[in-house]
């Protein structure tokens, strides 16, 4: 996940309790050191999404259902947690590149 990804969720987690997302409530919850012109221009950006609220797990797993030995899908459910963890880093940019271009239109 990216940092403007975890500004935008604990702005959205801020807004579901009621509160305005402010530059000072993100600093102070951000897991990492990160310049206040990083986190001001992604809170300008800031679309209220009350689902998007949580950090996606890297390495989540995935029921496969195998005929046979297990050993045998390990390689596999290695080789689609790692595509699936991809494929959900690819939508979280997409959907901020979503917001600023439609920020930048109005």
């Amino acid at each position: 996940m990216t940092i403007n990804d975890e500004i935008l969720a604990l702005a959205n987690q801020l807004a579901n309790n009621g509160k305005k997302p402010t530059v000072a409530l993100i600093k102070g919850k951000l897991t990492k050191t990160v310049p206040l012109p990083t986190i001001i221009s992604t809170l300008k950006t800031w679309q209220h999404d009350p689902s998007f609220v949580a950090q996606p797990q890297k390495n989540e797993q995935i029921n496969i259902e195998a005929s046979g030995n297990s050993s045998e899908t390990d390689p596999l459910r290695q080789i689609l947690n790692e595509e699936l963890a991809q494929m959900r880093h690819d939508i979280v940019e997409l959907k901020l590149l979503i917001q600023q271009l439609l920020a930048q239109q109005k």
